[in-house]
């Protein structure tokens, strides 16, 4: 595992079958302090990029249940872990 340093902040880099990825939970920390990827989740905006990312890399991809997830999005009772995420959706980018 390598590191990165974005803007004072370093960012954990983790390498996996040739494939690097970058640790959300540094980038939100330097970000917005205390913000959560649950909470980070919530967003629209985020659930859009996710599911294009998906599109791209992610053969496996539960389009069906993202569908429902992101049109639960941005509602005040709409929480969701990544946990939750990723067993509903086979999300592979978090």
């Amino acid at each position: 595992m390598g590191k990165i340093v974005v803007r004072d902040t370093e960012i954990n880099v983790t390498r996996i079958h040739d494939e690097d990825y970058i640790c959300l939970t540094d980038m939100l920390k330097a970000k917005d302090g205390d913000f959560f990827i649950t909470d980070w989740l919530r967003n629209r905006n985020t659930l859009e990029y996710i599911g294009v990312w998906e599109k791209v890399y992610n053969p496996d991809f539960n389009y069906g249940e993202f569908a429902i997830i992101k049109s639960q999005s941005g509602l005040n009772s709409f929480k969701i872990s990544v946990k939750e995420f990723v067993a509903k959706t086979n999300a592979i980018c978090i």
